[in-house]
Order: structure tokens, then C-alpha cells, then sequence
């Protein structure tokens, strides 16, 4: 008989397929099939980078001097601080997509997914600055105090703004609808499965005793994500602000470490990124394959151009929307150009020493966890807490973008807030109990169907944070009084 996580994962994949299909329509370039909505993102990144003149490289001293509260205002409206706000959005993207995506890119694009990772990485932060400056631009106070924005907000506000009131309420309508279903994917089922099948390799593998028992996991997660989302964006900032460093600090240690001790096979390893990223080698269709499944894996982990970060990030204590735009791009930042680059690097040496390696049969955390293995047998004991630990503080922040999109549609209505809660916490269950594949088909599908509105309605509102980012910069500039 079928054990449960078997009837859930039959269940599912049916429709995680069609609905993959139907999001990625593919346009053949030189024999290479190009999802439409990943070449709008990215041709989007490019536009922001030009647009604001590199923000992506000349903001980050300002960003500094924000960050360290240079700018900082005791009246000013907002509910958390912005290292706070930075680190919740980090907590929504620093996630098991920077363990278990990075192989699936290289899985499937060869290492030269690595190079267009890192490449859409920095063009992300100057999509990050725009959306999250509009975010503070055009966020809504509450009559309790609390703070809601994101895109429905400057979807709506913001296009009302420029004269196109109709476009932008069905834009913004849209984009919460969105956010309601696509929290479910990348910001929680795919995280609770990754967390499970990390736990299950390291507790024995198939012999394990939480085989066929993902659900047991599932409702563990679920019961710890209810206990903290309950006290809204306050609790979900106090709880982040102190597990983003500490998570992030034991992986970054321990892929130093692991890179360290293999140090001899460095440089192949970054020749074989190089020379993967432009030459014909690759399972997709060569360098142009591998750039299409390192822009996916890299929107998939830093989420730049969906959007999301704002909505966390709208809640921060300030009065001026361009310094919330800065902080934002350490986000991409550090998510893809610092921890999905030494993931690489670490499957990448293993690559290169063990010529074996990448013929494991692994997929996801599971072959990252592998390469750590590989080198400190006992590594991926402290790789699955920090796993466990990056899906909790990825389930957290998506758990109160998908609330603000609920409160968007219908209005801060407590029992249907309460209801989605129960929803979401549910879904964290069935994503610990089917397998990979469904649950990447449904989490890239929902993400991507977001960028749509999102990205249409930033270039349209571009003007608007051109206009504040020159308003912060001549405060910066200021003499001190």
C-alpha cells in the first residue's frame, strides 16, 4: 500500500507539471528552447542597471552609512529597523535554494550555470533598489499601527499616480493573488522538502527511520512557523534579526573550510565555471543553456524582480523611501554573489577531486551536502541543522508576504487572516512529503508568474525613485550641522 507521502506526492505532480508548462513557454533561439518570462526578467535587471547609472556598484558606500544609521529618524514612520528589514528579507531568500538550487543549476546547466548565477545576481541589485525604494514610497499605515506595502501597493498607488488608476488596481489585484498562491511554492513546500531530505540523508538515507515520513517533518516545521507567524512582522523580525547571522556565519564557515581544504583543485574549478559558461559543453544546449538555468536558479534564490523583499522591507522606520532601496541591495548581494558562489565552489571542487562525484546520483541539498561530506565526514550534520534553519527563516517571511496579500484583496479581515495561517502551515506538510521535482515545477512556476506585473509596473515608476534617490543624495551630501 502507497504510504502517505506517496499518495501526496501522486497527487500533486500531475499538476505541478501542467502548471510548469503553461508559466515557461519557450521561444527556440539556436536550438535552445528560452522561457519568455525569464528573458523579460532579465532584459528587466538590464534596464534598471542602466537606468539608475550602476547603482548596483556605486550605491553600496551610501547603503553602508544607511545601514549604520547615518539617516536615521526617531519619528519616523515604520514598525522594524533597517537591519532588521534587511534581515527578514534575507531570511526570505537565504534559503535551501542556496544549498539544494545551486546544484540543481548545475545538475542541469554544467557548471557554467554558476557564471550566469552570479552575473544575474549583480544585475538583480539594481532591480532589488527600485522595488523596494516604491515599496517605502507608496506603503500604507494601519489604523493598529502596523505597516502593509510591496507591489500591490505601488502596483495601484503608484500607477494611479502617473494617470493609469484601472491598470494599476488589476495589476496590483493580480500581484497579490499571486503572492497568496506563490508563497506556498518557493517560500514554503520547497524549503520544508529540502530541510526533510536533508534529515533523511543524515539519519541513514533510505534506511532511514524517517523514511516515507516527511509529513512527521512537515508538521514539526509547520507547528514552529504558526508559533512565531502569530505575532505578525514584529515577532518574524526579532526571530530573523538574530537566526539570518547565525546561519548564514555557520555555512559561509563551513564552505570556507571545506574550499580551503581542497584548495589545489580551485582553479580548475573556476576554469571549468568559466569555460561552461561560453563554450558548447552542457546538457541544456551549451553556453546559452547555461545561461538560462543560471538566471532561473539566481531569481529563484535572490528573488530580484518579483518583488517580494519590498513587502518586508516596507516596514522599516524611515521617511526617506531611497534609503530602504540601498539596504535592499545588499540582499542579492549577499544571497548570490557571497553564498550561492561558495555553494558552487564547493560542489565544484568536489567535482574536480572526486571524478565520481557528480555520477552520485544526488539532486538538490543532497548532493551539496554530499561534496561537504566528502571532505569532513561529519559536515553534514551542521549543514542539515543549517538547512533546517534556512527553511524556518524562509517559511517565516514568506508566511507574512502571502498575509499582506490576503489583507491586500480583503482587507485585514482577522478570521481569514487566521484561516490563511492554518492554510499555509498545512502546505508545509505536503511539500515535506512529496519528491523534488513537483515541488521545483510548482516553486519556479508561481515565483515567475509574479515578474510580470511587477517588472511593468517598476519601469513605469522608474521616474519616481530617480526623483528619491537624488533627494537622498543631496541629504548625503549635505555638510553636518
Amino acid at each position: 500500500m502507497p504510504t502517505i507521502d506517496q499518495q501526496i506526492n501522486d497527487a500533486i505532480t500531475p499538476f505541478s507539471e501542467a502548471f510548469a508548462r503553461f508559466v515557461f513557454f519557450e521561444i527556440p533561439i539556436a536550438g535552445v528552447g528560452v522561457p519568455v518570462v525569464v528573458a523579460f526578467l532579465v532584459l528587466g535587471a538590464v534596464f534598471f542597471t542602466l537606468y539608475f547609472r550602476g547603482i548596483n556598484v556605486r550605491g553600496l558606500p551610501l547603503a553602508w552609512r544607511v545601514l549604520r544609521g547615518d539617516f536615521d529618524s526617531p519619528d519616523a514612520e515604520g514598525e522594524i529597523t533597517h537591519f532588521q528589514a534587511l534581515t527578514t528579507a534575507l531570511s526570505g531568500t537565504v534559503g535551501i535554494g542556496n544549498i539544494g538550487g545551486v546544484a540543481v543549476a548545475i545538475t542541469i546547466g554544467g557548471p557554467g550555470a554558476t557564471f550566469w548565477m552570479i552575473v544575474a545576481g549583480f544585475l538583480g541589485m539594481a532591480t532589488k533598489f527600485c522595488e523596494c525604494t516604491l515599496g517605502v514610497r507608496y506603503r500604507r499605515g494601519n489604523p493598529d499601527g502596523s505597516i502593509s506595502g510591496g507591489p500591490m501597493f505601488y502596483l495601484s498607488r503608484g500607477l494611479a499616480d502617473q494617470g493609469l488608476p484601472n491598470m494599476g488596481r488589476a495589476l496590483g489585484s493580480f500581484y497579490a493573488f499571486g503572492i497568496v498562491i506563490g508563497c506556498l511554492g518557493i517560500g514554503n513546500m520547497f524549503q520544508a522538502n529540502q530541510a526533510y531530505v536533508q534529515l533523511r540523508a543524515v539519519s541513514g538515507g533510505a534506511e532511514s527511520p524517517l523514511e516515507g515520513s516527511g509529513w512527521v517533518v512537515g508538521m514539526v516545521l509547520g507547528l514552529i512557523v504558526g508559533a512565531v507567524i502569530l505575532g505578525g512582522i514584529r515577532s518574524i523580525a526579532s526571530v530573523t534579526s538574530k537566526l539570518v547571522p547565525f546561519m548564514a556565519g555557520l555555512y559561509i564557515i563551513g564552505a570556507v573550510v571545506v574550499i580551503g581544504l581542497n584548495i589545489g583543485a580551485v582553479p580548475e574549478a573556476i576554469m571549468n565555471i568559466l569555460t561552461g559558461a561560453f563554450t558548447a559543453e552542457g546538457v541544456t544546449g551549451g553556453a546559452l543553456g547555461a545561461l538560462i538555468v543560471g538566471m532561473k536558479r539566481a531569481v529563484f534564490s535572490n528573488e530580484a524582480g518579483i518583488g517580494s523583499a519590498s513587502i518586508a522591507h516596507a516596514a522599516v522606520r524611515t521617511n526617506k523611501p531611497a534609503t530602504e532601496g540601498l539596504v535592499a541591495l545588499f540582499g542579492p548581494f549577499l544571497d548570490t554573489l557571497v553564498i550561492c558562489a561558495l555553494s558552487a565552489m564547493v560542489i565544484g571542487v568536489a567535482a574536480v577531486t572526486w571524478p565520481d562525484f557528480m555520477q552520485s546520483g544526488h539532486e538538490g541539498v543532497a548532493m551539496t551536502s554530499d561534496a561537504f561530506g566528502r571532505t569532513v565526514w561529519w559536515f553534514p550534520y551542521p549543514l542539515a541543522v543549517a538547512a533546517v534553519l534556512f527553511a524556518i527563516s524562509t517559511i517565516l517571511s514568506w508566511a507574512y508576504y502571502g498575509l499582506k496579500g490576503v489583507a491586500y484583496l480583503a482587507g485585514e479581515n482577522k478570521t481569514l487572516l487566521s484561516l490563511y495561517k492554518l492554510g499555509y502551515c498545512m502546505a508545509t506538510v505536503v511539500g515535506a512529503s512529496v519528491d523534488l521535482e513537483p515541488v521545483l515545477n510548482i516553486s519556479d512556476a508561481m515565483v515567475f508568474v509574479l515578474c510580470v506585473p511587477n517588472v511593468i509596473g517598476m519601469i513605469i515608476l522608474a521616474p519616481v525613485v530617480k526623483e528619491e534617490l537624488a533627494k537622498l543624495q543631496a541629504v548625503a551630501a549635505a555638510p553636518a550641522r
